[in-house]
């Protein structure tokens, strides 16, 4: 057999004996380059940029607006709604600004580094293992570390509000500490799903909190993490006319304060005909001519 004829029948060969013998075939070649997503969040300084002027626009906000005299919540009161949205009055209860964690105030490179590479969807039991592990494979959102330590010293409290497990509270914790966010302690300035009967949704830890603090900002990368209401609206077309008309579309920026995730997430919704109006459309003229 010449060498060029084995060298084109080496892997007929490799596949054959797999087949005959039961050997597992060799795993797939990882992919050329993350997803697109990825490599914009992790990756791009565009990114960065749109985090640091949120979490520059929050502390303005607090420091010029809010931390000397807040008179009135930004948590929506019971039984408001987004059309017609109502806050409660602060009282005497100290200030406080409450964030999400997860690619809010760090970032899962570890994580979504696996999923890209292997070519995964995300899977529960994986996170919850990332959860008690990948501390030492986050990173600090770019902004985030200045800002609350510029909040803390101002006499305002950081206080967490995710849905990671309460289960694992101990390794939240750690994982906020050692990207420089922290301090986390669960109960006091850290809440997680399970802390309460109402799972993921995060309006009853939102009270809880309200109940002792006047929040002066909330700050998310999911409209969860701003109101559960949000979750109650089906349409995609209905969800952005509720955040972006009315007395809400005042939020953003004064009180409320969004950061770009688009990875995974309650924005990653929609087909052609909810994301693309029919009177929005356009098609190549050469396309049309070629037919």
């Amino acid at each position: 057999m010449s060498a060029v004829r084995a060298a084109l029948l080496t892997p007929v060969l490799a596949l054959a004996a797999c087949a005959t013998t039961g050997a597992p075939e060799a795993a797939p070649a990882p992919p050329a380059a993350p997803p697109g997503a990825t490599q914009f969040l992790y990756g791009s300084a565009e990114s960065a940029a749109l985090s640091i002027q949120a979490y520059q626009g929050l502390v303005d906000h607090v420091l010029r607006d809010r931390a000397g005299n807040p008179q009135e919540s930004v948590v929506l009161a019971p039984g408001a709604t987004l059309a017609a949205p109502s806050f409660g009055l602060c009282g005497d209860r100290k200030p406080a600004v409450v964030l999400d964690a997860d690619e809010t105030v760090i970032l899962n490179v570890g994580y979504q580094y696996y999923d890209a590479l292997k070519g995964h969807s995300f899977d529960m039991g994986r996170w919850e293992r990332w959860e008690q592990t990948g501390a030492t494979a986050i990173s600090p959102v770019p902004g985030a570390v200045a800002a609350l330590t510029a909040l803390r010293k101002a006499g305002v409290t950081v206080i967490f509000n995710t849905n990671r497990s309460a289960a694992n509270a101990a390794w939240t914790a750690d994982a906020l500490n050692r990207a420089g966010v922290g301090p986390a302690v669960h109960g006091e300035t850290l809440f997680l799903a399970g802390d309460d009967a109402m799972g993921t949704r995060k309006d009853g830890r939102r009270a809880t909190i309200a109940a002792k603090y006047c929040v002066i900002a909330l700050v998310g990368d999911q409209l969860g993490d701003f109101s559960d209401l949000f979750a109650a609206i089906p349409s995609v077309a209905d969800r952005r006319a509720a955040a972006v008309s009315g007395p809400i579309a005042r939020m953003w920026g004064n009180g409320w304060f969004v950061l770009p995730n688009p990875v995974y997430g309650s924005g990653l919704k929609g087909g052609f005909d909810e994301i693309f109006p029919a009177d929005k459309r356009w098609t190549d003229p050469a396309d049309e001519g070629a037919n």
